[in-house]
């Protein structure tokens, strides 16, 4: 691989790390750095979701502090999050290329509007501890309304990932009540981790990713993600959102333009309907050197 295209790789990588554990939404940075790298949409969803797991383990080692009064939430979220995981990375495996292909703009473009969403939301006031103790989150009286909608979020989690934590922290403030964000961003990164470990052995097992981005990507998100923890507690995170919303929307129009726009693009042969195993083949063969250099 050329310095160029690795330079594309790791640099995406490393910027989806700082902004996940600062914001969520770092999947709309590290997705596109790999199509520009000649991986093909669905092999690139997977190299990207078995990149970012050791970084979303990361930044939840670096959030252990928050972490030490929701172990009771963590527990009520883990099953629904297994399964999810489970289901939408299964459901990738079987998406044949050209459908990924056609679906990766509405994709991007749902990511997007959440991190929009999120932005334009009124931030709830937070209230002071009560006899000096923080603020516990208010589990709802039907945990089985909890299961469904995290069980959906992870299906999604695992089919695609982009949004998934600005999904995750809605639901959390949800019935998180005051809940410091650091709390919530915490249990955001666990659950991430979980869902994002899940896909990735499934991709793995599959042979769905490729072996010469991956390790690129997988060192520069773990850098990335680091830095972003530690700087997390000083960066505002609505204005790293703001910055990746911007970044969503150019990048749905381009996708959108790549894969409905030109009329010259019918001119070519239409590939041939293929699975995440042989469009993981057309990636690598985009990444390998020419014989022209």
């Amino acid at each position: 691989m050329d310095l160029t295209r690795a330079a594309l790789l790791a640099g995406g990588a490393a910027v989806a790390g700082v902004i996940n554990a600062v914001a969520g939404g770092g999947t709309l940075v590290s997705f596109p750095a790999a199509i520009a790298a000649g991986l093909a949409p669905l092999p690139a969803n997977a190299t990207n979701a078995v990149a970012l797991t050791p970084a979303s383990l990361a930044s939840a080692w670096a959030y252990r502090r928050e972490l030490a009064r929701d172990y009771r939430v963590l527990g009520v979220l883990f099953l629904p999050s297994l399964l999810g995981g489970v289901a939408g990375s299964a459901l990738l495996l079987v998406t044949p290329q050209r459908v990924f292909d056609a679906a990766v703009p509405g994709l991007v473009l749902v990511a997007t509007l959440l991190l929009l969403w999120q932005n334009l939301r009124p931030a709830k006031p937070s209230a002071p501890a009560k006899d000096g103790a923080a603020e516990e989150f208010a589990l709802p009286s039907r945990p089985w309304l909890v299961f469904l909608l995290q069980f959906l979020v992870s299906v999604y989690g695992g089919y695609f990932g982009a949004g998934i934590g600005i999904m995750m922290l809605a639901l959390l403030s949800s019935f998180g009540g005051n809940v410091d964000i650091h709390r919530l961003n915490a249990i955001k990164t666990v659950l991430a981790s979980l869902i994002n470990g899940v896909a990735a052995l499934a991709f793995l097992f599959a042979g769905a990713v490729d072996p010469v981005a991956t390790p690129i990507m997988m060192a520069a998100a773990v850098v990335g993600s680091l830095a972003g923890a530690v700087v997390a507690r000083r960066i505002a995170p609505s204005k790293v959102r703001w910055f990746v919303v911007a970044l969503g929307l150019v990048l749905t129009a381009k996708l959108a333009w790549d894969r409905f726009g030109p009329p010259t693009r019918l001119a070519r042969p239409e590939p041939p309907a293929q699975t995440v195993e042989r469009g993981v083949t057309a990636a690598r063969a985009g990444l390998a050197p020419t014989s022209t250099g």
